[in-house]
């Protein structure tokens, strides 16, 4: 594998991530963000992951401060043109994605592998936005990034056998199982499982039960290990709702319609986890 650099665009929840198995790894990582608040926020995050990890004993403080000095920081996306990869993990917001890759494509070397971490956006048009089409391609990580095992490996219409290769190679060698999947509204993981969110949402929304009786239901009667809206609040429910409304159009299929509370949620604030309430309330926890 020819990967030593990498770049990482974005430094909250999924970014930081991605450049903590990055840089465990061993590889040299740029993480990049629009200012110095996120970035520092982005490294006392990852600083705290690995904390919790030397408190499981499945690493060292030598491993710790190994991984921390593979990272670097940035508010320039000028600072990742010498990178061998760029993972782009911005706000699933499809201009501000194509905004991005356009400004990467410009900037960095012409072998430089241009991937994103969309949960839902299509790749084929994220790499129509670019000049290097065939080095463009998905790396959907899973949240949270350093325990998760899955990695999505997307190929765009365009991407070539080679960038398909290197990535798979990549993901492995930074601990992930990578599988391929086709480049379609939500690609697999998220046509699956976003469409039981918004249907937990909606049998909240009725008021058929608590936020709480129905995650139990799920993890008692389905054996999952985490409810639906507890997901949803891990995931984002701004990242829920960006993604239902994905499907809902990409499809054209009443079956994936919004329940109107992502709507209310986003308005209000209520995020989840990150902003500290959303199904539940993370205030005083």
């Amino acid at each position: 594998m020819n990967i030593k650099i990498i770049g990482v665009v974005g430094a909250g929840t999924m970014g930081n991530g991605i450049v903590q198995v990055c840089a465990a790894a061993g590889l040299k990582v740029i993480m990049q963000d629009i200012g110095e608040a996120q970035v520092e926020r982005g490294l006392t995050t990852i600083a705290g992951s690995l904390d919790r990890l030397i408190k499981k004993d499945k690493i060292s403080e030598q491993d710790k401060q190994s991984t921390l000095a593979n990272i670097s920081t940035t508010t320039a996306l000028a600072d990742l043109a010498d990178t061998d990869i760029v993972i782009e993990a911005a706000t699933e917001n499809e201009a501000i994605k194509l905004d991005i890759f356009r400004q990467l494509d410009e900037l960095c070397q012409p072998q430089t592998i241009l991937a994103s971490n969309t949960s839902s956006i299509s790749l084929t048009r994220i790499a129509g936005a670019t000049q290097r089409a065939e080095q463009v391609i998905g790396m959907h990580f899973m949240n949270p990034v350093p325990v998760m095992a899955l990695v999505e490996v997307i190929r765009a219409l365009q991407t070539s056998d080679a960038t398909f290769q290197t990535v798979h190679e990549l993901s492995e060698f930074i601990g992930k199982i990578p599988i391929e999947a086709k480049d379609s509204p939500g690609f697999v993981a998220n046509r699956i499982i976003v469409p039981m969110i918004n249907e937990a949402a909606y049998v909240y929304y009725e008021g058929l039960a608590s936020a709480e009786g129905i995650d139990e239901i799920m993890k008692l009667g389905m054996a999952h290990t985490m409810g639906p809206l507890m997901l949803a609040d891990l995931i984002g429910i701004d990242v829920i709702y960006a993604v239902i409304k994905v499907l809902h159009e990409g499809f054209g299929d009443s079956k994936y319609r919004p329940c109107p509370i992502w709507q209310q949620m986003v308005d209000a604030g209520y995020l989840g986890r990150k902003s500290g309430r959303g199904f539940y309330n993370y205030a005083d926890k």
